[in-house]
C-alpha cells in the first residue's frame, strides 16, 4: 500500500511540475496604449445581490474606457430583494432571466445574448469589482492577437480570517492550474467572473447546448467546446490590470457547497486532460488522508509521513508562490494550515459530489 501511495505522489508531482512549466510559458501581457476599438457588452447574471451590485456598477463607472464602446446587461434571476438602480454614465439594461434549463446562469447568459448588439461579450459576477483598465487591457490584447475567446484572472478580497485565507490559497491553486493548462495548450478551466468571447463564437458553438442539465459550468464547458473546435482562437489574458476582484464565501457550509458545485462538473468535462488532472489531484489528496491515518495507527512512521508531506508541499508551494506573485502583492497566509487541511476538505468535497446535493443562491440542486 505504501508503494501505491508514493506512486500516486510521483504522478501528482510530475503533473504539477507540468502545470508550473505551463504557467511560466504564458507571458504576462502589458498593454501598449492602443486607441480602443472593441465594443463590449458586459453580462452580469444576478440573484439577490442588492448589497453587491452598487459596488460593481460603480467600478464600471470608473472604467478607463469610452462609454460609447460598452454597455451593461444585468440579468435578474428571480431576485426577492429590492435592488435600487442608481444613475450611471453608461448604457445599462436590466432584463428578467428566461428559464429553459436546469442551469440559471447559463439561461441568464443565453437570455442576454438575444439583446447583445456588439461582437464581444464579457461576463462577470455581481459580487465582483473590476479594475479601471479592465476593458482597455482586453481591447489591446484583442487588437494585437487573433482571438475569439479570452479568459482572465480572478482574485479574492480577503479579511484577516482563517476561512478567507484558506479560500485564497485554494483559489490561487485553481488559478495556477488554469493558467498552466493554457500554457500547455490543454486549457480546460476558466472563471466566468472574468471571461470574454465573441457572440459569433458563442453562436457557432450553439451556446451551452449539450451541458445545460448541469446547474453550473457556464464558463468551463463553453471554454472546452471552443478549445476543441477553435484551439488557436482561445487564449489566456495574463495581465495584472485585468484581474477581477471577488468576495470569498462567508461560512464553511457555503464554501463546501460551492466546491461541491465545482467538483460535480469534472465527470462531464470534454477535456481529457482536465478529467485526468482532476482525478490525479483527487487521488493524491485522498492518499494524503490515508497516509495520515496510517501514521495515527502506527502503520507509518513519523519520518515516512514527513517525507511524503515534504514532497507534496514543495511542489504545491512552488505553484502557489509563482501564481500569488502574479495575482496579488499580499503574501500567502495560513499556508501550513491550508496545505494540511486541504486534502481532507477536498476529499470530502469530491466524495460528497458523487451522490449529494448542494445549495446555490437559495436553491437546492441535485448532482
Amino acid at each position: 500500500m505504501s508503494f501505491i501511495l508514493y506512486l500516486i505522489l510521483i504522478i501528482y508531482v510530475i503533473n504539477i511540475c507540468l502545470i508550473i512549466y505551463g504557467f511560466l510559458k504564458v507571458k504576462e501581457y502589458q498593454r501598449t496604449n492602443l486607441v480602443p476599438q472593441t465594443n463590449f457588452t458586459i453580462i452580469v447574471p444576478f440573484r439577490n445581490e442588492a448589497n453587491n451590485l452598487p459596488q460593481l456598477l460603480e467600478s464600471f463607472s470608473n472604467l478607463n474606457y469610452s462609454n460609447d464602446l460598452f454597455q451593461v446587461i444585468l440579468v435578474d434571476d428571480d431576485s426577492s430583494d429590492k435592488f435600487k438602480l442608481s444613475i450611471v454614465n453608461y448604457q445599462l439594461s436590466i432584463i428578467d432571466n428566461i428559464r429553459v434549463s436546469n442551469s440559471p446562469k447559463k439561461d441568464a447568459i443565453s437570455t442576454a445574448m438575444q439583446y447583445v448588439k456588439t461582437n464581444w461579450v464579457i461576463t462577470t459576477d455581481a459580487d465582483c469589482i473590476v479594475p479601471a483598465n479592465w476593458l482597455l487591457t482586453f481591447d489591446n490584447f484583442i487588437q494585437e492577437n487573433q482571438v475569439s475567446m479570452l479568459a482572465g484572472a480572478v482574485s479574492y478580497e480577503c479579511e484577516n480570517t482563517l476561512l478567507h485565507h484558506f479560500q485564497q490559497v485554494d483559489l490561487i491553486s485553481l488559478q495556477g492550474a488554469t493558467i498552466g493548462s493554457f500554457g500547455l495548450k490543454k486549457a480546460f478551466m476558466c472563471n466566468g467572473a472574468n471571461f470574454a468571447y465573441t457572440k459569433s463564437l458563442f453562436e457557432s458553438l450553439n451556446g451551452f447546448e449539450g451541458n445545460d442539465k448541469i446547474a453550473s459550468g457556464d464558463d468551463v464547458f463553453l471554454l472546452q467546446k471552443a478549445v476543441a473546435r477553435f484551439p488557436d482562437e482561445v487564449q489566456y489574458l495574463k495581465a495584472e490590470e485585468a484581474i477581477v476582484i471577488t468576495k470569498p464565501t462567508e461560512n464553511w457550509k457555503s464554501l463546501f457547497y460551492q466546491r461541491v458545485r465545482w467538483a460535480a462538473k469534472t465527470s462531464s468535462y470534454q477535456s481529457g486532460f482536465g478529467k485526468l488532472l482532476g482525478y490525479i489531484v483527487f487521488f493524491e489528496n485522498l492518499s494524503f488522508v490515508i497516509a495520515f491515518v496510517f501514521f495515527l495507527f502506527g502503520i507509518w512512521s513519523l519520518q515516512l509521513l514527513a517525507l511524503y508531506t515534504i514532497f507534496k508541499f514543495a511542489v504545491d508551494f512552488t505553484l502557489l508562490y509563482i501564481t500569488n506573485q502574479f495575482l496579488t502583492t499580499t503574501r500567502i497566509r495560513q499556508l501550513i494550515f491550508s496545505s494540511l487541511f486541504y486534502p481532507f476538505f477536498s476529499s470530502a468535497v469530491a466524495l460528497y459530489s458523487l451522490f449529494g446535493s448542494y445549495e446555490w443562491k437559495d436553491r437546492r440542486f441535485k448532482i
